[in-house]
């Protein structure tokens, strides 16, 4: 199997397996982990999702060319980057093991959160193989600084995980044997608050980026009208005057449908 799926609580791990040849992104692996997302967004019990890889030398040294030139490109309404950028409800964190170049660096991007070893480092070297990093890549200017950006997409510069996390793109560098704890200690808070205000949280931040702001301050008071006339909130402030656990409602998931992104 391409990609293993494992279960630890309210957390669904996806670990890309294939270490002979750094992790490489051909049509199975890219199907698996599409399909992989797709199954833990539609399963009420997972709250978050931690995607990772196998080995320490690589999270992804992006699209197996070889499997390119056999089979030509993959389909991208298929590719997990569109599923994750296109509006997918549950919080994703990237434990990046190791090299993230390519579309293993863009794949790292789509994520929410990321958690590096103190190894990895992030490339994009697209520009030596006559193409363009159009799946995130060449967004980077949205994150950090322009001429940095240019510098990693132009000049196919490395960025370490140590100035990755001065930047802004990854939320905590930690040692290799620590990593996988790590992103599942972070998985796991998240997985313990409300499922509907994590999601509602998630969207309007994303909105956030591209609405205008009379806009964007009504969507967050409908959400706070609908998440206060739900189960959650009710919940939560009688588990905080009680001094227990609180005992969240399932999320209301049928099968996952992408928003389009003029949705979000």
């Amino acid at each position: 199997m391409n990609v293993r799926r494992d279960r630890h609580g309210h957390v669904t791990v996806l670990t890309i397996d294939r270490p002979a040849v750094r992790n490489c992104l051909d049509h199975a692996t890219l199907s698996a982990l599409t399909a992989g997302l797709t199954e833990a967004a539609t399963d009420p019990e997972v709250r978050a999702v931690v995607l990772t890889a196998t080995g320490e030398r690589a999270f992804s040294a992006g699209l197996d060319l070889k499997a390119v030139a056999a089979a030509g490109m993959p389909d991208p309404t298929t590719s997990p980057l569109h599923l994750l950028r296109d509006g997918y409800p549950l919080p994703v964190i990237a434990a990046v093991n190791g090299a993230a170049v390519g579309g293993g660096f863009e794949l790292a991007l789509a994520c929410d959160l990321r958690v590096a070893a103190e190894h990895a480092y992030f490339a994009l070297p697209e520009v030596s193989l006559g193409i363009a990093a159009t799946e995130g890549g060449t967004e980077l200017p949205q994150r950090i600084p322009l001429a940095v950006a240019l510098e990693i997409g132009l000049g196919g510069e490395p960025l370490t995980a140590a100035r990755a996390y001065e930047l802004g793109l990854v939320n905590r560098v930690v040692p290799a044997a620590e990593l996988r704890s790590a992103a599942l200690a972070l998985a796991g808070r998240i997985a313990t608050h409300s499922p509907a205000a994590v999601r509602a949280t998630k969207e309007l931040m994303y909105r956030s980026f591209s609405a205008d702001p009379a806009h964007l301050r009504a969507q967050n008071r409908a959400a706070t009208v609908a998440l206060l006339a739900g189960p959650d909130a009710a919940e939560g402030m009688a588990a905080f005057a009680e001094k227990r656990a609180p005992r969240w409602a399932a999320p209301a998931v049928g099968e996952f449908a992408r928003p389009s992104p003029s949705e979000w």
